[in-house]
């Protein structure tokens, strides 16, 4: 999905959040950080996504759609508080302390590392592989890749994932 899916009114939404999250950041950290490019792409099961080096945040469109109020609130400060994490400190940790006192101190957010919207409706086909503890459902993409000879390994038991096969 393209950024025309978004109305204007949307798009002004989400470019004034973005910069009263820039603002708030200017006068605690009493200095000005460049502002990000901002994107509007489907990523899967992403709301937001922060690209460091880019300065740049993409933001999903149908789950913003879905999910006005909560983008507002927590995924763009989110995104914006990775920006300002690695502008302020470079190579850390995605969601380590330097990023969860950003979200709590300067945006007054819970300092949450994922969200909870239904993504049923935005996730395309699945497929399923198993390893030694569990099966796991993998989109098209990793499917893909495991077909050309990626391996994936599973966080819990380090087995490899392995595709199902239906029996018929």
């Amino acid at each position: 999905m393209a950024s025309r899916d978004l109305t204007s009114l949307q798009r002004q939404h989400i470019a004034d959040a973005v910069e009263g999250c820039y603002q708030c950041a200017d006068e605690y950290f009493k200095r000005t950080f460049p502002r990000p490019a901002l994107s509007f792409r489907r990523s899967g099961k992403n709301a937001g996504t922060a690209y460091l080096q880019q300065n740049r945040i993409n933001l999903h469109p149908e789950l913003f759609k879905q999910n006005e109020h909560a983008f507002i609130e927590d995924v763009i400060p989110h995104e914006v508080s990775h920006l300002l994490t690695w502008q302020l400190f470079k190579k850390v940790k995605p969601h380590g302390v330097e990023w969860q006192a950003i979200m709590i101190d300067v945006f007054q957010r819970p300092a949450n590392a994922t969200h909870s919207f239904d993504v049923k409706g935005v996730i395309g086909k699945q497929f399923n592989y198993a390893c030694l503890c569990s099966t796991h459902q993998l989109t098209i993409r990793r499917h893909n890749k495991i077909l050309k000879g990626a391996q994936y390994k599973c966080r819990k038991c380090n087995g490899e994932l392995v595709e199902e096969k239906l029996a018929i």
